[in-house]
This record gives structure tokens, sequence and C-alpha cells, in this order.
């Protein structure tokens, strides 16, 4: 007996989850902006809300946008639900478009028969996580520039200025000082080895970049940066904010408090508060409060939230508390976000005024020491 299109749906889905992901498999797979997905999750929920039948809000969709690629997967969404399979069975083909928490979400929403209302609070999500995405960006936009023009200076002045000078301290007798000695090493060496000097510099960081796309790698790093000053606070904030959204998200459906902790760890970028949610998962399945799992990182989880998921835990108000958390903390990085350009402004300040001032003394010492002997 053949198939019917949700067991075919249901069966690549399972099939997809067993088969191995290849390196190559993300490049065959289209992407999609973040603007346009939230556009999709807007306006399905508006249509649906008003009335509109699923396979035609999904062909208004696939007509009004301008993105190639998307328009291709929602049409392809739009003849799978109109074959009969459910719309989150219909994603599960493109899981780099559509994310995972988003495919269990109307999942659950289809089986409470709460569709817009899920999909309004997967629009209220993905809008607060790019919001976060966008301010960290827009923040590392000032000392990224600043870092680029002191380089570019820097290289400048090795190339074109400081040979000049070179020759006139090769001309002296006298033992040269040690700053200008180093000085004039560096000159040299970009002089006569710039290109090998350029290639091995790209060589190290493409090699740093393959090793920290590693799991060991990654994890190295993700534990270091929550010990840097500056950032950890904001690794921190963003983290919880992300966890705060995502569990307040997933508990308003009827998704299972053990899902809700799979999902919710592979939501969170940074790998020890990963870590720590996937291991919560096995002490919830054992009858252990929320708050006191997470009490057991108080690294990563601070007082404040444990304190108010334990309320809420007994409230009964847990979604609505951790959604005032994630506001809280998306407040606080919002914030800090405005304030990163005058953390940093003084750092880089003392870095370029070093740098010129190490190279204005290697230069001034050996005139120094010419004018003391005359």
């Amino acid at each position: 007996m053949p198939e019917t299109p949700l067991q075919q749906a249901q069966t690549s889905a399972a099939q997809h989850k067993k088969q191995p992901k290849k390196i190559w498999e993300k490049f065959l797979q289209p992407h999609v902006p973040i603007s346009e997905k939230i556009f999709f999750v807007q306006h399905l929920g508006v249509m649906l809300k008003a009335g509109v039948s699923l396979s035609r809000a999904l062909h208004t969709l696939e007509a009004q946008t301008t993105h190639t690629s998307f328009k291709k997967v929602l049409r392809s969404v739009a003849a799978a639900v109109e074959s009969g399979v459910p719309l989150s069975d219909a994603l599960v083909p493109y899981h780099s478009v559509f994310s995972e928490i988003l495919i269990n979400m109307l999942k659950a929403g289809e089986a409470g028969g709460k569709l817009e209302e899920v999909l309004n609070q997967l629009y209220i999500q993905m809008k607060k996580d790019h919001e976060i995405v966008s301010k960290v960006r827009g923040a590392m936009i000032y000392p990224s520039v600043i870092v680029c023009a002191m380089l570019g200076i820097g290289v400048f002045m090795f190339i074109f200025v400081i040979p000049n000078l070179v020759s006139i301290f090769e001309g002296f007798d006298a033992q040269l000082p040690l700053p200008t000695r180093v000085l004039i090493f560096v000159s040299n060496s970009i002089q006569h080895y710039g290109l090998y000097i350029l290639l091995g510099t790209l060589l190290l960081i493409a090699s740093s970049i393959q090793v920290l796309r590693t799991e060991p790698g990654k994890n190295i790093v993700h534990k270091v940066l929550l010990k840097t000053p500056i950032l950890k606070g904001i690794i921190k904030k963003i983290n919880l904010a992300r966890f705060s959204r995502t569990f307040s998200s997933l508990l308003k459906t009827d998704i299972s408090i053990t899902r809700t902790f799979e999902i919710t760890a592979r939501v969170v970028s940074n790998r020890p508060y990963r870590l720590a949610i996937s291991q919560a998962t096995a002490q919830i399945k054992k009858g252990i409060s929320i708050a006191e799992v997470l009490k057991a990182n108080p690294a990563l989880f601070p007082p404040l939230i444990t304190q108010m998921v334990a309320v809420g835990e007994e409230t009964g108000e847990l979604d609505t508390i951790l959604e005032e958390l994630a506001q809280f903390y998306e407040e606080e990085v919002n914030q800090l976000m405005n304030d990163l350009p005058a953390i940093i402004e003084p750092v880089l300040i003392l870095i370029l005024g070093s740098a010129i001032g190490g190279v204005a003394v290697a230069i001034m010492l050996p005139m120094y020491t010419l004018t003391q002997s005359i």
C-alpha cells in the first residue's frame, strides 16, 4: 500500500535525522536572510488569524518575497501542504532555512490548535534575537575600523617612512639603542620578506579558524571568553537573554519540559551554557526542580535567574517570568552595546599611544645619543 503524503514527510524527516551531515551539504542548502524569515513568520500569522487558508497564505508569501531561493522553498512547502502534509513536516527538508525551534514550536502549535499564537511567539523570539545580533555587530564596527586603520598606518610607516630614517641610523658608528635596533629589524624584515610575512600571516589565520571550528577549539575559546574582562559580561547577558526568551516561548506550547531543555541547549551560542543546559535535562528527568538544576552552575546562572525561576515554578507563571527576564537581559545587552564604544575607546587610545610612543622613542634615542656625543 503506498504511503500517504504525511507518512512520506515523516519518513523523510526520520531518514534526515539518521543520516550524517556531509561537509558539502550546507552549501547545497539555500541561504535565506533572517529578515525574510521574520517577515514570513509575522505575515503568515497575520493571514491565518484573518481566516486565510494555509496554502493560500503560503502562495501569497511566495509571490510577495523577492528572494529567489526563498521563493522556491515556499513554493515547495505550499505544494507539500496542499498534498496533506502538516506545515511543520513540510519545513523539515529545509533545515538550514527553518531552525529546529521554529519547526518544533509549529508542530506543537498544530497539535494544540494554536498555530496563530505560536507564530506570534516565534515572530517575537526571532525579532528579539535578530536585534541582539544586530546590536553586537553594530557595536563592533567602530573598534574594527580603528584597528584596521592602525594596522594600515603602521604598515605604511614601516614601508615608506622608517626606511629613510634607518639609512641615517645605519651611518652611525656608535652602538644603537635596543628600541632602535628592534625598529630597524622590523623594517628590514618587512622590506625584504614582506610577501612571505603576509602569506605566513594569512596561513596562520586560516589554520586558527580551522582549529576554532572544531569542537575542542570552540570549547576552549568559549571558556576563555567567559573569563575575559568586558567580554564576559556581554556574553553572559546575551546567552541569558536567549535562554530566557527561548525557554519562555517553548513553555507556552505543549512541548515537554525535557524537550524544551534539549532545544534551548542548541539555541544558545556559548558552549559552557550549552553543556550546562544539556546536562540539566538528565536532572529534570529525575524530578529535580529547574531552579535547583540551574543553581548547580552559579557562574553561568546568577541568583537573579535561579530565584525568579523558583518563584515561577511555585506560582505556575514560569513562562511569564522568563519572558520578563528575557526583556531585562535584552535591555542590558542594548545598554552594553551602546556603551561599548566608550569602553573600548580608551583601550584603543592606550594601544595606539603605546605604539606611537615606542616608535618615537626608537627614533629619538639615537638622535639624543648623537647630540650628547657632540
